[in-house]
C-alpha cells in the first residue's frame, strides 16, 4: 500500500545535525508562539482526519470506526491540548533565594511503535516541541505512512527547518544512531521491553536522558461484590481493543474461584459479539493482526496455554471461519490459567484473555503484582472505597476503577519493566525539561 525510503546511519546523523543547528532558535521561541505552531498542526491533522483514518486502518488493521476515534481523534486532541497546556505552563518559580527555571533537555530522538502509530508519535513529538526541544522521529517501519502525513502537516504549519525531522528505516540502523549519538540529549522510546533494554544500553554510554514505555501484562481484578456482567464485558473490551495489540491491554482477568463458572459463561457470551473481518467495513469489531509473524506468535501462545493445562473457553488457534486469507486470529479466552503459566506471565500482544482464579482479596493482589510488568490494570467492586483500597496496592502505572474511562490528561507510563517516565498531559511536557537553579543574592536584612 506504500513505499518509504530506507534510511541509513548517515541520514540519521544529518537529521541530528539539523536538529542541533535549530535548537537555539527554537528553544528561545516564546511558549505562546510554540503553542500557536502546535495548534496549526492540530488543525492540519483534523483537516486530513478521514484520509488518516483510512490510512491507519490499512496499515494497522484497526476497524475503521475505532481508527477514526482513537487512531486519529486522539492525536488531533493531544496536539491541541498540548498547545493549550503550554500557554499556562510554569517554566519558573522562586524557591527561597533561588529562581528555579525549567529549560528544554535539547535534541530528542523519538522512536515509536506500530500499534497506535500517530498517537504514540504525538505523545512524544508534541510535548517535546512544546518544551522547546528539537526532534528526530523514527517511526515504526511496519506502519510509517501516517508519519509522512504528519510531516507534511508540520511543514505546512511553517515550523522552522530542523525543528522536526523524519527519518524512516530499521531500528538496528537508524534507531541505534539516535540512541547512541552524543549530540542527542534524550531518547524517548515506545516498544518491546527487549528493544527498550537495548536503547537503555546504548544511551548509557553518553549518559543521556531516557524515557521508555514498554510492555505490559495488566490484571483486571474482579472482586466478589462486583457487577459481574459489566466487569467481564469491560475487561474483554480492554483486552481486545486493536485485536489485543495494546501494551496496556487487560489480558489477565482475576475472578473469585467460587465464581469461575459464572465468569467463564459471561466471557464466552461477550466474545460471540465480536465480529472479526475487514477493518474497512463499518460493522467489523476486530481486525487482523499486524503481520504474519505476529499471527504465528499469538497462535503459538494459544497452543502453549492449552498445552500447559488451560481450558479453552472461547476462540482457539484455528483461523476464524471464512477468513483463511489474512492475519486473523479468533478472540480467545483461556480459563483456569495457572498464575505462573507462560500465557499469564508473557506479553502475547494479541486477542487472548487468561482467566485466573483467586481465593481471597490478599491472594488477588499478590497475583496481580506477580509480574515483571506494571503498566495498567483494573479493579471492579460494588464498593468504590474497597476498589480504591485494592488499586492502591497494585504496582502499576494506571488502574481503571469499575471501568473508568481513559483520561488523556493523566500520566501514562509504567512501573517495573513497563518503563521509565510518563507521557500525556502536563506530565508529558515535564519529561522533556531540565531544572536549573539560579541562586540570587538577596540584600542583607
Amino acid at each position: 500500500m506504500g513505499r518509504i525510503p530506507e534510511g541509513h546511519a548517515r541520514d540519521a546523523e544529518d537529521a541530528i545535525q539539523a536538529a542541533r543547528a535549530a535548537f537555539d532558535g527554537w528553544s528561545s521561541t516564546p511558549p505562546a508562539v510554540r503553542a500557536e505552531y502546535l495548534r496549526k498542526v492540530a488543525e492540519g491533522l483534523k483537516a486530513r482526519a478521514e484520509e488518516l483514518a483510512q490510512l491507519i486502518a490499512g496499515e494497522v488493521g484497526m476497524p475503521i470506526k475505532l481508527a477514526r476515534a482513537i487512531q486519529v481523534g486522539g492525536p488531533v486532541y493531544n496536539w491541541g491540548q498540548t498547545a493549550k497546556l503550554l500557554e499556562s505552563f510554569d517554566f519558573e518559580e522562586e524557591v527561597g533565594n533561588s529562581l528555579v527555571v525549567r529549560e528544554p533537555v535539547g535534541v530528542v530522538g523519538a522512536i515509536t511503535p506500530w500499534n497506535y502509530p500517530l498517537n504514540q508519535i504525538t505523545l512524544k513529538v508534541a510535548p517535546a516541541l512544546a518544551a522547546g526541544c528539537t526532534v528526530i522521529l523514527k517511526p515504526s517501519e511496519v506502519a510509517p505512512l501516517n508519519a509522512f502525513v504528519l510531516a507534511e502537516v508540520i511543514e505546512a504549519a511553517g515550523l522552522p527547518p530542523g525543528v522536526f525531522n523524519l527519518v524512516t528505516g530499521y531500528g538496528p540502523v537508524v534507531g541505534e544512531v539516535l540512541a547512541s549519538h552524543p549530540e542527542v540529549d534524550m531518547v524517548s522510546f515506545t516498544g518491546s521491553t527487549r528493544a527498550g533494554k537495548r536503547v537503555s544500553e546504548l544511551a548509557a554510554q553518553t549518559v543521556k536522558r531516557v524515557a521508555l514505555e514498554l510492555g505490559g501484562k495488566s490484571a483486571s481484578v474482579i472482586l466478589d461484590d462486583a457487577d459481574f456482567p459489566a466487569a467481564v464485558k469491560g475487561t474483554l473490551s480492554a483486552c481486545l481493543l486493536n485485536s489485543g495489540q495494546t501494551c496496556s491491554a487487560h489480558t489477565r482477568m482475576l475472578v473469585p474461584r467460587s465464581r469461575y463458572e459464572e465468569a467463564k459463561a459471561l466471557a464466552a457470551k461477550v466474545v460471540e459479539g465480536y465480529t472479526v473481518g475487514d477493518p474497512l467495513q463499518e460493522t467489523t469489531r476486530l481486525g487482523p493482526l499486524i503481520s504474519a509473524t505476529q499471527k504465528e506468535r499469538v497462535v503459538s501462545y494459544i497452543n502453549r496455554g492449552l498445552n500447559e493445562g488451560a481450558e479453552l473457553v472461547a476462540g482457539g488457534p484455528e483461523a476464524p471461519a471464512g477468513l483463511d486469507k489474512g492475519y486473523f486470529v479468533k478472540p480467545t479466552v483461556l480459563g483456569n490459567v495457572d498464575p505462573r503459566a507462560t500465557v499469564a506471565q508473557e506479553e502475547i500482544f494479541g486477542p487472548v484473555l487468561s482467566i485466573i482464579c483467586y481465593d481471597t482479596e490478599e491472594d488477588a493482589v499478590r497475583i496481580a503484582n506477580d509480574s515483571i510488568y506494571g503498566l495498567a490494570g483494573g479493579v471492579w467492586s460494588g464498593d468504590e472505597a474497597r476498589a480504591l483500597r485494592v488499586a492502591r496496592r497494585i504496582r502499576t502505572g494506571q488502574i481503571d476503577i469499575n471501568g473508568g474511562q481513559f483520561n488523556m490528561l493523566a500520566p501514562f507510563g509504567g512501573f517495573k519493566q513497563s518503563g521509565i517516565g510518563r507521557e500525556a498531559g502536563k506530565y508529558g511536557i515535564e519529561e522533556f525539561l531540565e531544572y536549573k537553579a539560579l541562586q540570587l543574592k538577596k540584600p542583607a536584612a
